[in-house]
């Protein structure tokens, strides 16, 4: 588990962009399972969470189409709520960063660290943007 005092600052660059933290399990099924769109970040410490995935989530919030609803998790911290989100991405693996769509408590759309790792952050946004364009 990471010290709160050095994730603070990567979780402020989503909270202060609207993302709601998510902590417990309990809470993570309730904002999935609300009607309309979930977009759930798996936040990081790692390099591409900064320099990649961030970013790229913040910047596809700059679109017509957006998530009904949008939540974090971070991972080595969150230990419970990354748990339950990683449930429910089921078929795939665990892997941080990552960002999940729901539409109506289902998995629409994913985007694991191989698909976050190396690629800019605007491509990481306009990947979610068409995601966003295509459910909700």
């Amino acid at each position: 588990m990471y010290p709160e005092e050095l994730v603070k600052p990567m979780r402020a660059e989503l909270s202060e962009a609207g993302f709601k933290e998510i902590f417990t399990a309990q809470d993570v099924k309730s904002e999935i399972e609300k009607d309309g769109t979930t977009l759930v970040v798996v936040n990081s410490v790692c390099g591409c969470a900064a320099r990649n995935a961030r970013p790229g989530a913040r910047m596809s919030l700059a679109n017509e189409k957006v998530p009904t609803n949008i939540i974090t998790v971070f991972a080595g911290v969150d230990k419970e709520a990354v748990d339950a989100a990683r449930e429910l991405m089921f078929p795939f693996p665990p892997s941080s960063p990552s960002m999940a769509l729901f539409k109506n408590g289902e998995l629409v759309h994913m985007l694991e660290r191989h698909h976050i790792e190396g690629r800019p952050a605007e491509l990481i946004a306009e990947n979610l943007k068409e995601a966003y364009n295509d459910f909700c």
